[in-house]
């Protein structure tokens, strides 16, 4: 039986691992093994001694199958800690983007004025181009990004999700 994509659920996943060489491969080479797809993947060094990595994932899944995906995470070693965000109550998640939009005359003040409204800033400025860094929901980025492809969108960098538990606690 065929799982459709609405009968699936949007889950983030956050992996503390020991920050060595392989790791990410095998985290995602188990993922390509079960036939689990990737929706956003970043990877960080978070301690001061370079030791230890946070890795957020983003996937789609019926509950059993993002419930195994954690469970088989949690066995690879080097892997300290498995948290899924969507389950452990409210938490914020975040997205960079970088995008370069071209034009002239009313679309390049349309363009400006568009930015301004989503608290997109110009990072590089050339007299046919703009480069603006926004930083935001996943879906704030995804009306920008619409938006500018009317304007004269030329090209976009997205960092992928972070995420993290809101409140004192950590994840």
């Amino acid at each position: 039986m065929k799982i459709t994509r609405a009968a699936e659920e949007r889950h983030v996943l956050t992996v503390t691992v020991d920050n060595e060489a392989g790791i990410l491969a095998r985290i995602a080479g188990m993922f390509t093994a079960r036939g689990y797809n990737i929706d956003s993947l970043t990877v960080a060094d978070i301690t001061d001694n370079h030791a230890v990595s946070r890795i957020t994932i983003v996937t789609h899944g019926p509950q059993n199958v993002v419930d195994q995906i954690r469970h088989q995470l949690e066995r690879l070693v080097p892997v300290h800690k498995v948290v899924d965000l969507t389950e452990n109550g409210p938490y914020v998640e975040r997205e960079l983007a970088l995008i370069k939009v071209a034009g002239t005359g009313e679309k390049r003040v349309e363009a400006l004025r568009v930015a301004e409204i989503f608290r997109a800033r110009p990072v590089d400025t050339t007299t046919e181009s703009f480069v603006f860094e926004l930083t935001g929901a996943p879906d704030k980025i995804d009306s920008f990004v619409a938006l500018m492809r009317e304007l004269g969108l030329v090209e976009v960098g997205r960092t992928g999700i972070v995420g993290m538990i809101r409140g004192a606690s950590e994840a």
